[in-house]
C-alpha cells in the first residue's frame, strides 16, 4: 500500500496563500525562543518580574570581623577584658565549655549618612555610601572552616559536589550578551574549594565560569590569554574558524548527546565572538584619570583591587550576568583571616574601601546601579572573644554582609546580633534565605530553578531556603 507523502504544519503553511501563512508564523515566533534552541546562553525570560539583571559579588575571603567594621556593639566595649564563659565556635562539636576573653573593636564607630548607619573608621569610602546600602547583621551558615563555609557560600553545599551561584543563574537566566560570558571569576583562589566555587558541577558544561587571571596574580596582568592573533587577517581567522566548526559539527552529529562536546564547540563560537569585543571590555587604559582616582588605582595599596572594581564595572556595562570580584592573597589563602595580630584588618581595609565604594558611586551615576545587584561579604564573621591576645575565631553563628542596588532597600539594616555580636537573635537570615533572596530579585524562583541529576532535582537551596522580603525596595 501507497502512503501519500506527509506534510508537516510548517511547510503546509509556507506553501498556502504564496507563503503567506509562513510570514504570520514567523511573526508569532519568539527570537529568543530560536535562539535557545542553538545557544544555552541565549537570553530568558524570568520567571516573574526581575528587580535586577546582574549580579557582582565581591567576595571577601577570610571573613571580615562584623564587630569591628559594621555591627557597632557598645556593650562589647563597656566589657572589654571580661572573661565569658561560651560554647564556642570551635567547641560545638566537642561539647565543651570555653572561658574567653573579650575584645573590643580595635576601630571606632560613626554614624554616616541619612540612615544613621554606624560604620568603623576602617571603611572612610564605604561610609560615605551607606544611603545606598542594605545592611544584614543577623547573617548565619554552614561550616566552621574556611572550605566547607567557602563552598556553602558558593554552591549552597558544605562538602558535595554542586553547581555555583554563577552556573545556576547562567542556567535559569542566560547571557545578556552572546559576545561574552554569561559568568567571569576574577582572580579566584585555587584554595578553599578552588575551581568548585566557579563549577557547573552536573549542570551543562556551557554554564561554567570563566576566569579571568588568578589568586595573587596582579591585576594588571590578568587577561583572557591569546584573545587576539596579529599574525594572520581577520578573513583568514574567519576561514580557519568556520573550517573548525564545520569538522566539529561533523563529530557531534555522532555524538549528540555528548554534553562536554557540545560545549566545546559552543566555547569555540563564543571565543571567536570575543576576539571581536573582548579586548576593548579588558582595557582599562580608556578610562579616564579621574576614574583611575577614584577607584583608588593610582594608590599602591588600593590598585589591584581597584582595577579588578573597574573592569567588574566594565563587564556590568557589557552585560555580564554574574561578575565575581576575589580578594585573596598570592598563595590563595583568605586574606581577612585574622587569628592573631587583628591590626592587619586595616592592611586590607586599605585595599578594598576605596575601590568598593568608587565602584557602587560609579554605578550609580551610570544607571546601572538600578538594575545591578552588589553583593560584598565573606563566608563567615569573627568572634567578639580574642583569638592568641589579639585575633578572632570563626563566627558563622553571626556576622554582616550587604547588598546595594537591584531592588534591594537603601540605607536599611536589617536584623541583630547579640549586644556582643555573636549570635544572630533577631530576623535571622541564613545563607540559602540570602541565595533564594537573589534569585528573587533576578526573578528566579528558587523553588522552581531545579535540575533533574541522579533520579533527584536539585536547586541552590536544596531543601530549605525563604525570600526575605523585608530586603526588598
Amino acid at each position: 500500500m501507497t502512503y501519500p507523502e506527509v506534510t508537516t504544519r510548517r511547510e503546509w503553511l509556507s506553501q498556502a496563500a504564496c507563503g503567506f501563512g509562513s510570514l504570520a508564523l514567523a511573526g508569532l515566533l519568539n527570537r529568543e525562543v530560536i535562539a535557545a534552541s542553538n545557544n544555552p546562553l541565549a537570553p530568558r525570560e524570568p520567571m516573574f518580574p526581575a528587580r535586577a539583571k546582574r549580579v557582582i559579588f565581591l567576595f571577601m575571603g577570610g571573613g571580615p570581623s562584623h564587630v569591628d567594621t559594621f555591627d557597632y556593639k557598645p556593650e562589647l566595649i563597656k566589657h572589654h577584658g571580661q572573661d565569658i564563659d561560651f560554647t564556642g565556635v570551635r567547641f560545638d562539636t566537642f561539647g565543651k565549655q570555653s572561658k574567653r576573653k573579650l575584645m573590643q573593636p580595635l576601630w571606632k564607630f560613626q554614624q554616616h549618612g541619612e540612615c544613621g548607619q554606624q560604620v568603623s573608621e576602617l571603611f572612610p569610602h564605604m561610609a560615605k555610601q551607606v544611603d545606598k546600602l542594605c545592611m544584614i547583621h543577623s547573617m548565619q551558615t554552614e561550616g566552621v572552616a574556611h572550605g566547607p563555609s567557602t563552598l556553602f557560600l558558593h554552591t549552597g553545599a558544605t562538602t558535595l559536589v554542586r553547581p555555583s551561584m554563577g552556573s545556576w543563574i547562567t542556567y535559569g537566566l542566560g547571557s545578556l550578551n552572546e559576545n561574552v560570558p554569561g559568568f567571569v571569576t576574577l582572580n579566584p583562589s585555587p584554595n578553599q574549594g578552588g575551581p568548585r566555587n566557579y563549577s557547573n558541577a552536573f549542570l551543562p558544561t556551557i554554564y561554567q565560569g570563566t576566569v579571568i587571571g588568578r589568586s595573587g596574580m596582579k591585576a594588571v596582568d590578568s587577561k583572557i590569554r591569546n584573545i587576539e592573533n596579529h599574525q594572520i587577517s581577520p578573513a583568514l581567522q574567519k576561514k580557519q574558524f568556520d573550517f573548525l566548526q564545520s569538522l566539529n559539527k561533523t563529530q557531534q552529529q555522532s555524538n549528540p548527546h555528548n554534553d562536554r562536546l557540545e560545549a566545546t564547540i559552543d566555547s569555540y563560537e563564543l571565543a571567536y565572538r570575543m576576539q571581536q569585543h573582548a579586548p576593548e571590555i579588558m582595557d582599562l587604559s580608556t578610562e579616564t584619570a579621574a576614574t583611575f582616582e577614584a577607584y583608588g588605582i593610582n594608590n599602591p595599596e588600593s590598585e589591584d583591587f581597584g582595577r579588578q572594581c573597574l573592569l567588574a564595572r566594565k563587564l556590568a556595562e557589557a552585560d555580564v550576568r554574574y561578575i565575581q570580584v576575589c580578594y585573596s592573597d598570592a598563595s590563595g589563602n583568605p586574606k581577612w583571616d585574622q587569628h592573631s595580630k587583628m591590626q592587619r584588618h586595616a592592611e586590607h581595609a586599605k585595599a578594598i574601601d576605596q575601590p568598593v565604594a568608587a565602584l557602587l558611586e560609579d554605578l550609580d551615576q551610570r544607571g546601572l546601579l538600578e538594575d545591578t545587584l552588589v553583593w560584598w561579604g565573606g563566608e563567615f564573621g569573627r568572634t567578639p572573644f580574642s583569638q592568641s591576645n589579639d585575633g578572632r575565631d570563626h563566627n558563622p553563628r553571626g556576622f554582616t554582609v550587604w547588598l546595594a542596588g537591584g531592588g534591594t532597600k537603601a540605607g536599611y539594616a536589617h536584623g541583630a546580633t547579640d549586644e556582643i555580636g555573636h549570635i544572630a537573635v533577631d530576623n535571622k537570615v541564613h545563607m540559602h534565605d540570602l541565595h533564594a533572596t537573589i534569585l528573587y530579585l533576578l526573578g528566579l524562583h528558587h523553588e522552581q530553578l531545579t535540575y533533574r541529576y541522579a533520579g533527584r532535582d536539585f536547586r541552590l537551596t536544596d531543601v530549605a531556603g525563604r525570600v526575605v522580603h523585608d530586603l526588598l525596595a
